[in-house]
Parts: C-alpha cells; sequence; structure tokens
C-alpha cells in the first residue's frame, strides 16, 4: 500500500493516472507519516521510504529511497521478500 499527505482525491487522480491496482492512503493529518519517520516539516515535503513488514505487523526492513533508482525499487523489495519466505 502508498500513502501520502494529499486528500483522498488528489491520491485517487494519482492511482487512476498512474493505473495502480490498490489504493492510496491520505495521511492528511501527518500522523501515520510522523509515526513511520516520514515527516519531514524543514523541507515541506515527506521522505520516501519503503517499509517491509512482515505478517505479525514487525518492520523487517526499511528503504529509504532519497536519490535511489525508482525503477529497480519494487525488484529489490520482492527480492527482500522471496529471500524471506
Amino acid at each position: 500500500m502508498g500513502a501520502s499527505f494529499d486528500t483522498v482525491e488528489a491520491q485517487k487522480q494519482f492511482a487512476d493516472a498512474q493505473g495502480f491496482p490498490y489504493r492510496l492512503l491520505a495521511d492528511t493529518t501527518k500522523a501515520m507519516g510522523q509515526s513511520y519517520e516520514a515527516d519531514q516539516p524543514e523541507l515541506g515535503f515527506p521522505r520516501r521510504i519503503t517499509y517491509l513488514i512482515d505478517p505479525e505487523g514487525t518492520i523487517v526492513c526499511n528503504y529509504d529511497l532519497s536519490g535511489q533508482d525508482l525503477e529497480t525499487h519494487s525488484q529489490t523489495v520482492l527480492d527482500d521478500i522471496r529471500a524471506r519466505s
């Protein structure tokens, strides 16, 4: 799942435009972003972070995407899932 500080309407438009087969969460209060250390009020935009969470709800890996190649990121996460399965 994905989340951002955008509104529900903005998230829906983005997901539709990108053809995502899943919904995106609209964290307009930034509560989740703050809990997951994504909020960067000094910069005015959140950090791009991916968390790999196991079935018990434990974060087993995190990926800070600052300056990372987003084209290869999904394969990296899939490889990590396979390695843990």
